[in-house]
């Protein structure tokens, strides 16, 4: 055997009590009238993974309890903070007001292409700790027009086949890791500097 699984057990997995008491990652994510519970679970399991700070359910999105989203979900709904709204323009407003920089995740005239972004750049970068919060749209339309409006900016997943259309999951998965792996190499920057280890 060249390389083995780990078992369950060894993976090092939070409780959904010590998840909501871990340090926040400053990112929050809102889907906007997502029809398909199953990609509302999907997203409840991606947002555990990648330690989002809160779900936000807007519009038709389904919400739990639901069996449809915990088949998905694997149980993330019960460790992920959420909320739900009726008007996503609402969360939007109440998000820029605590200093989020409010993202759309959509194709637009001027969209931002994700690997050109930088975490550390927006109106609550600061320091390069900022605070964002992820928007993704309905499975057809996308984010509605007037929430990208709304947003600070928006963001563009690069596409190469002839779709250029991801499921909404899976685009939530693709942006999260993006701005996880900034904090990451962040991190290993910043331990790189530390009194002792020999660099300047």
């Amino acid at each position: 055997m060249r390389d083995r699984k780990l078992l369950s057990i060894e993976l090092g997995r939070m409780t959904p009590e010590e998840y909501k008491e871990a340090p926040e990652s400053g990112i929050v994510v809102v889907l906007d009238n997502i029809r398909s519970a199953h990609n509302v679970g999907s997203a409840f399991r991606t947002c555990d993974s990648f330690k989002a700070d809160k779900l936000w359910l807007c519009g038709i999105c389904a919400a739990p309890p639901s069996a449809e989203i915990r088949k998905t979900a694997l149980g993330a709904e019960e460790s992920v903070p959420w909320e739900y709204s009726r008007d996503t323009l609402d969360v939007v407003r109440e998000l820029k007001e605590k200093g989020y920089t409010v993202i759309s995740v959509e194709q637009t005239a001027h969209s931002v292409s994700l690997e050109k972004f930088k975490p550390g750049s927006g109106p609550s970068a600061g320091s390069g700790t900022g605070k964002f919060a992820l928007i993704f749209g309905n499975e057809v339309d996308g984010v509605s027009q007037e929430v990208v409006d709304a947003s600070d900016m928006s963001l563009e997943i690069p596409q190469f086949g002839t779709k250029h259309s991801l499921n909404v999951s899976v685009a939530v998965g693709v942006v999260l890791w993006h701005l996880t792996l900034d904090r990451l190499n962040s991190q290993a920057t910043a331990e790189n500097h530390l009194p002792g280890n020999g660099l300047q």
